[in-house]
């Protein structure tokens, strides 16, 4: 009796299993367990980032797929993952497309460290941190026998590849400088407008720029000391997002200073200003389209001490910078773009007919018609007059015989 016991207990247990896995592809030996960090594992894609969770532990714990959503945005659909039962075990998917990666709540913070820059010198290199998490939400109640679910996630890019591959409108990098009280830290943009008042920015139309146009772009501190003006050391393009690509067009460097190329301030406040005439690159003549990307070495400096760093052009007398160092940050580069411009490619004209040709044309068509009619006509009318000859009738005369 004792034995039959054991069994049927056995038995019920199996089935009690069997109703919380509900035909998923769960075994109850291995995920009748809470959930543990190596039940989510995540794929940092090129265009898009793939979480994977084993949905069997989520089951276990009292919750099902819905209760799961990225960042707390469980009242958004498109937050919530999608069961795939297919696999063994069953998981939950989410996917994050990196052009949208901030729809729901997931965060990019971008930090700088040592790398070499477009010269091949050390310099901060920008890495844009993808972070976020996926959580179960909270009864609407004092206490909850369920426990709380929370899987924590991040991939790490290259901020050029971030800027190439989802065209944000700038780059932002942080700069520690410091200072006698301490450390502070301020965030630098580089933005482009559409014109010298630096209100609106720029807008590129979906056939692009046409060549020669006007940009306007500023390099912005937000959040930063009075006492720190912003200096740009020079600025360039490449047509990719990468700031070390070999292919490079500098618009100043220096003394050296594209024409078409306008610093308005530089040095004097906490935003750096000028403007250049977009162009194309010639690698790009077989495209309708060629991409510009803008990127400007930047570094942070001393109010007062920010003239010393300026270069002297032209032929006034070299400054003598050996009686005093001037404070100011390391670079880092900025980036921003792209900016699409149109090829002037010429198309053939349509074909357009004179009067002459347009008359003779209907001449023609009309002499065509008025010839069709004739003919059908005359067909008409020669059948009317030809009659078929009649069989003759009477007896039959022997003498013809």
């Amino acid at each position: 009796m004792e034995r039959l016991c054991v069994i049927l207990l056995l038995v019920s247990k199996t089935f009690i299993v069997d109703a919380q896995f509900n035909g998923f592809n769960c075994d109850a030996n291995f995920h009748s367990r809470f959930p543990a960090e190596r039940d989510i594992s995540v794929y940092c894609g090129v265009q898009t980032i793939t979480l994977k969770i084993n949905f069997c532990p989520v089951l276990f714990s009292g919750y099902t797929d819905t209760d799961l959503a990225l960042n707390g945005r469980h009242g958004d659909a498109h937050c919530r993952g999608f069961i795939n039962n297919n696999t063994f075990p069953t998981v939950v998917l989410f996917s994050i497309s990196l052009s949208t990666l901030e729809a729901c709540g997931n965060s990019l913070v971008v930090s700088t460290a040592q790398g070499p820059n477009a010269y091949g010198n050390l310099s901060l290199v920008q890495i844009g941190n993808i972070a976020g998490y996926i959580d179960t939400p909270d009864p609407p109640t004092v206490i909850s026998y369920l426990p709380g679910l929370l899987y924590k996630f991040s991939c790490s890019y290259p901020l050029e590849y971030l800027v190439n591959n989802t065209q944000l409108a700038s780059s932002a990098a942080a700069i520690s400088v410091k200072d006698s009280n301490g450390t502070f830290v301020s965030t630098l943009n580089l933005l482009l407008y559409n014109d010298s008042t630096y209100v609106h920015h720029l807008a590129i139309p979906v056939s692009g720029l046409t060549l020669k146009t006007r940009v306007f772009a500023a390099v912005k501190a937000t959040n930063l000391d009075r006492r720190w003006n912003v200096l740009m050391d020079y600025c360039y393009t490449t047509p990719s997002g990468n700031p070390n690509d070999e292919l490079r067009y500098d618009l100043f460097f220096g003394c050296d200073k594209d024409p078409q190329t306008t610093v308005f301030e530089n040095g004097k406040s906490q935003m750096g200003r000028f403007s250049f005439e977009v162009f194309r690159f010639v690698k790009h003549k077989n495209q309708k389209m060629s991409t510009v990307f803008l990127h400007c070495v930047t570094k942070l400096c001393r109010s007062d001490d920010c003239p010393l760093l300026l270069p002297i052009c032209g032929k006034r007398k070299k400054r003598n910078v050996s009686e005093r160092t001037a404070m100011a940050s390391d670079n880092a580069v900025m980036t921003a773009g792209p900016i699409i411009t149109r090829s002037a490619q010429l198309n053939s004209p349509p074909f357009k007919m004179n009067s002459v040709t347009s008359a003779l044309i209907s001449a023609i068509a009309i002499l065509a018609v008025m010839s069709m009619c004739f003919f059908f006509l005359s067909l008409s009318l020669l059948r009317g007059k030809y009659t078929p000859p009649t069989p003759l009738s009477g007896t039959h005369n022997p003498a013809f015989s």
